[in-house]
């Protein structure tokens, strides 16, 4: 088991660098033309796919590292860049995780590398999974998916919203119900692939921060899909089912495991998000750090200042104490060590926090220059926002901390 350390290898310190630079030459330049279009930055995806940032194979290596400290790594670096651009680079892992996660071999080898295409022909994929009357309340999905046994084909209906690359996808991943009377067990995930009949986008969403991020919805009108596009088979589907049914039926310790070990998945995805609101904090601060020690008033620097200079002191104390939450939580994940206090979701709920508050106080530090979209700040103040509300909210966050040290059930 790899040992818990704040000194990352020399291998992770050359990605760091590595990543670093590319977000400073190649994603800050194209930072705030991107944000103003509202449109997905093709030209910088391509160009991470051509030195491998945007890559299967890039994000597998960082995945499997036995630290767990190699993805928090990544997300910080790109999302230092800008966070609109750093999900449009990561938002295709969301489905790819959804395939590795639920898939069969055969299934995770046909169509992620469909997700992500080449240097020359770049694709994206989307993970839908939330709805209009359904985001933290996952027990409230419509969608549907009903098995037509006769053609060995899945029919699909139903609205996806917020979904990151949806309606331009190449591959969807669709998490739909398939057994309403088993609650939020009886959910399954589909491939929809490329081009099929009925899926299309719906509207897309003109929104506050991370504007270089396509979000829309994902409108689903008799979607046909084989019965192979199906993650992990109609085989294993059937069984879970049962066992739900059972653990229903029982009312027993058992149907709370199960409840327990779907929320630890969710647990262990959280602190990729904590990473990514660091990268946003970081990059704040970082600006107004300089901006603090070159602005001169009253014939000195307002870094001398003691109310700036504290401020400044408070946003690298918390940057500082959320990157570490993140990589406890990211180290426990990948050792398997038990979250006995939701440290997952702690580590985003306090991350998240963090950017939120960071950014509020560069642009105060900068002023009326804070204010304006000639300095970054502005920019990073908004997209900061998405933090506290997607991968569960800072209050679902609270709930699954609370719950957990109270020993109630998470539902």
């Amino acid at each position: 088991m790899a040992e818990f350390t704040f000194e990352l290898n020399d291998d992770q310190k050359q990605v760091r660098d590595w990543l670093h630079g590319f977000a400073a030459d190649v994603i800050r330049p194209a930072a705030a033309e991107w944000d103003e279009r509202e449109e997905t930055p093709w030209p910088v995806i391509q160009e991470a796919a051509k030195v491998g940032v945007y890559s299967l194979d890039f994000y597998a290596q960082q995945y499997f590292d036995p630290t767990g400290l190699s993805i928090p790594m990544v997300m910080e670096e790109l999302f230092w860049g800008d966070a609109g651009i750093g999900l449009s680079i990561v938002g295709t892992g969301l489905a790819a995780v959804g395939v590795l996660a639920n898939g069969t071999d055969d299934q995770i080898g046909t169509w992620i590398p469909q997700m992500y295409g080449d240097a020359d022909d770049v694709k994206v994929a989307a993970f839908c999974s939330s709805e209009p009357d359904a985001g933290s309340d996952v027990a409230a999905m419509r969608t549907r998916a009903v098995y037509d046994e006769a053609k060995d084909e899945w029919v699909l209906n139903g609205t996806k919203t917020w979904a990151t690359n949806g309606g331009i996808a190449n591959v969807h991943v669709v998490v739909a119900v398939v057994d309403p009377g088993a609650g939020s067990k009886g959910h399954a995930s589909f491939i929809v692939p490329p081009g099929t009949p009925g899926l299309s986008q719906g509207q897309k969403f003109k929104k506050h921060g991370i504007r270089a991020s396509h979000t829309a919805e994902v409108v689903l009108e008799g979607v046909r899909v084989p019965g192979h596009c199906l993650l992990g088979g109609k085989e294993k589907l059937d069984e879970r089912l049962a066992r739900a049914r059972e653990a229903k039926a029982s009312k027993g310790a058992g149907g709370e495991r199960v409840k327990n070990a779907a929320m630890a998945t969710f647990e262990a995805s959280r602190p990729a998000v904590g990473a990514m609101a660091v990268g946003t904090a970081r990059a704040a601060y970082e600006v107004a750090l300089d901006y603090a020690r070159t602005r001169s008033q009253f014939g000195r620097p307002i870094i001398d200042n003691q109310g700036i200079a504290f401020q400044l002191v408070d946003m690298r104390t918390r940057i500082d104490a959320a990157r570490l939450l993140v990589w406890r939580a990211s180290w426990m994940a990948a050792t398997g060590k038990p979250f006995t206090a939701a440290e997952g979701s702690m580590s985003k709920l306090y991350a998240s926090e963090t950017a939120k508050e960071v950014t509020a106080q560069a642009v105060q530090i900068l002023g009326g220059n804070g204010f304006t979209r000639e300095y970054p700040v502005e920019r990073m103040h908004r997209d900061s926002a998405i933090y506290t509300i997607f991968e569960g909210t800072s209050e679902i966050q609270r709930l699954v901390i609370a719950r957990t040290l109270s020993g109630m059930p998470i539902r």
